[in-house]
């Protein structure tokens, strides 16, 4: 790593920047026999990170997100592994507050495996049609709770290798479902995760398994799940896909692509989403430590 941070070299700029306007005409001046144009002085290639500094800086990250974020946690609110297999389910592709409006009404009329996979679909698709594709959601959870209820007595597994095997789950979905409801380590890779360790030069790799095989590389297994947790709860929050809000981010000084968002500290406070903009959060039912507001049920905003 650098000597030099992305923060610092924020303020070294605009340091400059003040130097240069404070002398004002002379600084702009051209020199005696040129036209006034400024040949740009070549810049220094940055020095290449070596693979332990960037554990390092990794695993500093990782400290700093956890004072930043005590309280991370799954946001998709469940009662049982069933609940939230099913909630992970449904999370794809809609974010974890539409599924947690609408997991309510369909736990209700279905609260076991066995009822699931009794279900008739068309009832089953209008209850779950708010979180989209909920045709093959359909699907997905009624073959997955059949699954459950003919080849596990109707309990969900505890192995990765036999979560997969069930329609609809993947490896992300299997991590949630073992790192939340039975304490076994995983990470997460979902959007957020994989944008975020490729920002801040983790690996630059796009597919999520090999970027889960490298950031388990980085990290004590003990770290897996709650690493996920904060780098998502940091990603919704702050380090937003289309304009991050560098200004007001924590890690600044660790992040190799600070500036890539908004770095007025103002303006960049404006941007930040849920707890720590001050608004509601995603869960209806937070844990009792969660500092922001619940989310409203369905249809009440």
């Amino acid at each position: 790593m650098s000597s030099s941070t992305p923060g610092t070299a924020g303020k070294k700029t605009k340091a400059a920047t003040g130097a240069k306007a404070a002398t004002g005409a002379k600084a702009s001046a051209p020199r005696k026999g040129t036209t006034g144009a400024k040949t740009a002085a070549p810049r220094k290639a940055p020095k290449a990170e070596s693979h332990l500094a960037m554990v390092r800086r990794a695993r500093r990250i990782n400290r700093e997100l956890a004072e930043v974020y005590p309280y991370a946690h799954p946001e998709l609110d469940f009662r049982n592994p069933f609940e939230l297999l099913v909630a992970t389910v449904l999370s794809a592709q809609t974010t974890d507050l539409r599924v947690n409006q609408t997991t309510p009404a369909l736990f209700a009329a279905y609260p076991t495996p066995e009822d699931m996979a009794a279900a008739v679909p068309e009832e089953m698709e209008e209850i779950i049609r708010p979180t989209g594709f909920f045709r093959a959601k359909t699907k997905s959870l009624m073959g997955l709770s059949a699954a459950l209820r003919d080849e596990f007595g109707g309990e969900v597994p505890g192995r990765l290798e036999d979560l997969v095997k069930l329609p609809g789950v993947g490896r992300k979905t299997a991590n949630v479902v073992l790192g939340n409801a039975f304490g076994v380590p995983g990470i997460t890779v979902d959007t957020h995760f994989g944008r975020l360790v490729r920002r801040w030069k983790w690996t630059d790799e796009e597919d999520p398994v090999k970027v889960e095989a490298v950031v388990a590389g980085i990290f004590p297994k003990s770290e897996w799940t709650m690493l996920s947790h904060r780098v998502v709860f940091h990603g919704r929050r702050i380090c937003h896909a289309r304009k991050p809000a560098c200004g007001a981010c924590p890690i600044a000084p660790l992040c190799p692509s600070y500036g890539e968002g908004e770095t007025d500290p103002e303006k960049a406070r404006k941007l930040l989403k849920y707890e720590m903009g001050g608004h509601p959060g995603q869960r209806l039912s937070p844990p009792a430590d969660y500092p922001g507001k619940p989310a409203p049920a369905l249809g009440n905003g």
